[in-house]
């Protein structure tokens, strides 16, 4: 690409959506042609009006899993773990509740989220040893679905069991490993994998934007637990994120020389991919430790992330030689990052993110087949017509609808988009339109819902 961002022109339009979503600050980086602009909007911590700047440490939560994923692949290119080798071979303890998942789930079923595998940990603790107990706390964990048959996100227990293959394999803590491995090697100074390695001057605070009518609340939570320390403790800059996108965008070269991973690794991770069931809003395919986009012609690489009060988005475009990440101390917001990554893309003259697909109101559905509740721990929907027309119930957590200020049952009208996959408008201003896929047909009635990349079953009582 020749075209060059307009700095100025692109903080001026990030201040106007930070004001009309309510978001304290957002740090931008751009990787193009070899090339990182990174700048920053708004403030870092409102009680002290503390500008943010490019060097301000945002949460980047569920994108820690690109970075423990290419660790990971690491140990791969070195032939010292095989993405289709038993866990068992790495963790001969590991056992779940059923046997034949015991001993056949592998590598790549973590890096891809077709394990199936409830996150039915318990309390780890917040212990050097966190990783080792979450794998001894599951020998009676259930499936959501059969090995490989679905995918369904796993917020943090697949990335748990690789990061103790990779303490095992290393013979140190999983945040050793990813110093070592990565942050290091990398050249990076302001990213970590813990909370206690954070400089807390320069480290961004979190806030809930309940309404766009009161002010921004501190995050009730400033930190994930370390028991999603692989899937998503990970905190950085702009600039350090880019730099390991670099990575990809040069076939495992960091932009100081240095071979983080193989060439085939990277070709790897891009391509052994599965689809994912609602493929609008976090990508049609999930490979290894990436997300797909398919953003017209361009195939685009991905991760989002989100903590208690924070986001960050990453989208790698290989052919366009380009990478963009936000990292933002309020949200997740589809919309704002919608809007703030077109914002650039437009500038740059790249491929831009489509527009979710509208409704078929031509469709002619047998609404009786997608009736019924689909639960497992910590997620209930209920799916019921009325008038003709499909409607989703979402039962919230007690605690959670409190700190969130919403009611703990919230109900859409499904819009259908083909048999299948439906848009789910809401008519609170602080929610985006989302997407859910009602799907895998049996005996005449839907057996999961799948929406926020979250696999949910039929309910069996």
């Amino acid at each position: 690409m020749t075209k060059r961002l307009d700095v100025t022109k692109t903080e001026a339009r990030i201040s106007e959506l930070l004001s009309e979503y309510r978001i304290p600050s957002a740090a931008i980086g751009v990787l193009c042609d070899e090339e990182i602009t990174d700048f920053a909007v708004g403030v870092k911590d409102r009680a002290t009006q503390e500008p943010a700047t490019t060097n301000t440490i945002y949460q980047c939560g569920s994108m820690t899993k690109i970075w423990t994923a290419l660790a990971f692949m690491q140990l791969v290119a070195e032939g010292k773990v095989g993405l289709d080798e038993p866990v068992q071979t790495y963790l001969p303890g590991f056992k779940v509740a059923d046997p034949e998942v015991s001993t056949s789930v592998t590598p790549r079923h973590l890096l891809n989220h077709t394990h199936g595998i409830e996150e039915a940990f318990g309390d780890p603790g917040e212990g050097d040893d966190v990783y080792e107990q979450m794998v001894e706390n599951i020998r009676d964990a259930p499936q959501v679905h059969p090995l490989g048959y679905t995918h369904a996100y796993s917020a943090a227990l697949g990335y748990a069991i690789l990061a103790r293959i990779m303490e095992v394999i290393d013979g140190k803590r999983w945040d050793r490993v990813m110093k070592d491995r990565l942050f290091d090697p990398l050249g990076l100074t302001s990213t970590s994998s813990w909370r206690e390695q954070v400089d807390q001057d320069q480290a961004a605070t979190g806030y809930l934007i309940r309404s766009l009518e009161e002010e921004p609340l501190v995050s009730p939570m400033a930190y994930l637990p370390r028991a999603y320390g692989p899937g998503g403790n990970i905190n950085s800059t702009p600039r350090e994120v880019l730099t390991m996108a670099h990575v990809f965008l040069n076939g495992g070269t960091a932009p100081n020389g240095r071979r983080i991973v193989s060439t085939e690794a990277i070709r790897e991770m891009m391509a052994s991919r599965v689809p994912i069931p609602d493929p609008y809003l976090l990508g049609s395919e999930w490979a290894l430790g990436l997300t797909v986009f398919h953003w017209h012609s361009e195939t685009v690489y991905a991760h989002d992330g989100g903590t208690i009060g924070q986001q960050a988005r990453l989208r790698i475009l290989p052919d366009s030689n380009l990478a963009i990440t936000l990292l933002a101390n309020g949200g997740p917001r589809d919309s704002f990052y919608r809007k703030v990554f077109n914002t650039i893309l437009i500038e740059l003259g790249a491929a831009t993110i489509p527009d979710l697909p509208k409704p078929d109101p031509t469709l002619k559905l047998d609404l009786s087949k997608y009736e019924g509740v689909y639960e497992r721990p910590g997620a209930r929907y209920e799916v019921a017509a009325e008038g003709g027309k499909l409607y989703l119930t979402d039962v919230l957590n007690p605690m959670h609808a409190q700190v969130l200020g919403k009611p703990d049952r919230i109900t859409y009208e499904l819009l259908p988009i083909d048999e299948m996959h439906f848009l789910m408008p809401s008519d609170d201003p602080l929610e985006d339109t989302q997407t859910v896929a009602i799907y895998d047909f049996k005996n005449g009635a839907a057996q999961y819902l799948h929406t926020n990349a979250r696999g949910i079953p039929r309910a069996r009582h």
